[in-house]
């Protein structure tokens, strides 16, 4: 290759990792002030280039001044500094104290809610933004063309660097971000009001999130995927640099922004992956980031986390698990689609269960729980497709394939706690995501694999439904037993307290481990399941979202509850199944429903039913 090549590649780089640094650093701001996982942050970068697609054309109108694309650009980010105000007023204020569980599954809400509001507002069709006056041409670096427009972007970042260290170490303001960063509970201990710096701290980093989206509408057109698409981005840099470190976001947006533009030449077949081996690598070596702190301890949780009610199930709980295995069986008696929705109801139940076995009993919050359930799903269906072997081990496969999986992504995760925990499973996903995604000559790529159809003797939906209900039942019945074992009091133990049961002999690390790599089992198991009832599998099985679903029914069935995720991946798929699909606003209505199980359930539909009973009458 040519040096003239390689200074342009790099160049690139650098105009991308500035562009990056300037949403990621928004990111970590509201993260070290606040502690809130916001996923909504996409969502204020996305709003930025909406906000610019409007507001710039409308100003350019009057003159076509660089200036004026400047003011619009601005404008633009602080429109949206306004609307993070508004959310953290309404939403975040009621969840500061929440675990990080509850915190990602309220932003994702918000996350629904925008992407159904901008359909609404600017329609499904992508907007290109004008492009700046006076960087519209090229500039000639060795022989070699490169936008003008590219290389402003890379000053952007060192400028924007430059403000903050200004506001940071010159301001009342920006002080109060730093000592919040170090030690919130102390800030506020001192008297200062914190609502006001939450609120501040809000409208910087969503302002910073507008202006990275509005900075980018001359090389872009607004789009409703924008904010997906760059949240696990700015995810990345935020924890490389460490969550709360501005300085270490910028060296992390660098690293990535250099192993984008070079990854694609050197390793074209895995560039989707790089930049998660960087985050993990990071983590594994330094688990709180290159520049970051380990985490305050200070008091969260006003909710308990894990799994309260042990005991043994009463009469009523026995009449309603009879109850709903009645109508499981029943199923078939009613019509065909009854038995599909029955089927999957049984499926997502084990695999929410096997969620909870984590969340709830082990403590462990894994944001990318999809993986495993995505990977057993793979395991079933190569064997089928590619091997010609048939469905009976094609099965016993599935939980071997998730197992395998979480057992090697387990060995690094037990090692992190807390949210940094919580993102090395969520890279871990990520990157199974990528393979299935780019190893096309195996898995098909985007396009998955078809023809994953059970045996003959099992190739009616009635009798798949019996046999699927037979496996996902004796599944939780076996976890649940695993729950009440002497191991499941252990990884209570060092949920609680892992110094406490450390002193006492228990290898917490190993515990972990070892729920960790059950989990994915009973997870890759409730996979290889679905891919048969569907037919074909896809690397969408893997993603961000089929996570999230997981998490809202552990929520709203209730993770202080042994089975109450059982009875939550029953109302949240009946709420997608059948109430969703009678409106086009579903992902409005959806995040609407996310937020007010938060709010209103934080407890879920088992605690709500345990409130009702002890209600004195």
């Amino acid at each position: 290759m040519e040096w003239s090549f390689l200074l342009v590649q790099a160049l690139s780089g650098l105009a991308s990792a500035s562009s990056l640094f300037v949403i990621a650093s928004g990111l970590t701001i509201v993260f070290g002030v606040t502690r809130i996982v916001n996923f909504a942050h996409g969502s204020f970068y996305m709003l930025g280039a909406y906000a610019a697609v409007t507001i710039v054309p409308w100003l350019l109108d009057f003159d076509r001044s660089p200036t004026l694309f400047f003011v619009g650009v601005l404008a633009s980010a602080l429109v949206v500094g306004l609307l993070g105000v508004a959310m953290e007023v309404l939403l975040l204020r009621r969840i500061y104290r929440v675990p990080e569980l509850f915190q990602l599954l309220a932003t994702f809400g918000v996350v629904l809610i925008v992407q159904d509001l901008v359909l609404l507002v600017w329609g499904p069709v992508e907007i290109p933004g004008p492009r700046a006056p006076g960087l519209r041409h090229g500039i000639d670096i060795l022989d070699q063309r490169f936008p003008a427009y590219e290389l402003f972007l890379i000053f952007v970042g060192p400028a924007v660097l430059a403000l903050l260290w200004l506001l940071m170490h010159r301001t009342r303001f920006g002080v109060l971000i730093r000592a919040a960063t170090q030690d919130r509970e102390m800030v506020g201990a001192l008297g200062v009001n914190q609502a006001m710096l939450f609120t501040g701290t809000l409208f910087l980093g969503a302002t910073l999130a507008g202006l990275g989206g509005a900075l980018q509408i001359p090389r872009v057109s607004a789009s409703a995927q924008m904010d997906l698409s760059v949240i696990t981005e700015a995810f990345v840099v935020t924890v490389i640099g460490g969550m709360g470190s501005v300085p270490g976001a910028f060296i992390a947006a660098l690293l990535i922004g250099q192993l984008q533009a070079f990854g694609v030449l050197i390793f074209p077949k895995i560039t989707l992956v790089l930049v998660f081996l960087l985050m993990a690598a990071v983590l594994v070596v330094k688990p709180w980031g290159l520049l970051g702190r380990p985490e305050a301890a200070a008091g969260r949780a006003v909710l308990p986390e894990g799994i309260l009610d042990l005991g043994r199930l009463d009469g009523v709980g026995k009449l309603l698990a009879a109850l709903g295995l009645a109508a499981m069986l029943a199923l078939p008696l009613i019509d065909a689609y009854a038995v599909k929705v029955g089927t999957e109801v049984l499926i997502l139940a084990l695999a929410a269960v096997s969620l909870n076995f984590l969340v709830g009993n082990g403590g462990i919050v894994s944001f990318g729980h999809a993986a495993y359930f995505g990977l057993g799903a793979y395991g079933a269906g190569l064997l089928v497709v590619k091997a010609g072997l048939p469905m009976e081990p094609a099965l016993v496969a599935a939980p071997i394939a998730g197992g395998a999986a979480a057992a090697l992504f387990g060995f690094f995760v037990v090692r992190l706690s807390g949210i940094y925990l919580a993102m090395l499973t969520l890279a871990f996903a990520q990157i199974a995501y990528a393979v299935v995604f780019q190893w096309v000559e195996v898995t098909g790529g985007d396009n998955g694999l078809v023809g994953v159809w059970p045996s003959r003797w099992a190739a009616s939906r009635e009798v798949y439904h019996y046999l699927t209900a037979a496996i996902t039942l004796a599944a939780i019945v076996f976890l649940r037993r695993v729950i009440h074992a002497p191991f499941g009091a252990t990884l209570r133990a060092a949920r609680d307290s892992a110094q406490r049961a450390d002193a006492i002999g228990v290898d917490v690390r190993m515990h972990r481990w070892l729920g960790f790599t059950l989990a994915g089992a009973a997870a890759g198991l409730a996979g290889g399941l679905y891919a048969f009832s569907k037919g074909s599998i896809d690397p969408t099985l893997l993603g961000i979202p089929v996570s999230v679903d997981f998490l809202s029914m552990i929520l709203l069935g209730g993770i202080q509850s042994v089975l109450g995720p059982v009875a939550g991946a029953a109302a949240f798929h009946a709420l997608k199944d059948f109430f969703l699909p009678l409106t086009d606003h579903w992902r409005l209505f959806l995040g609407l429903s996310i937020i007010a199980m938060v709010l209103v359930f934080p407890r879920g539909l088992a605690g709500a039913f345990a409130s009702l009973r002890k209600r004195p009458a």
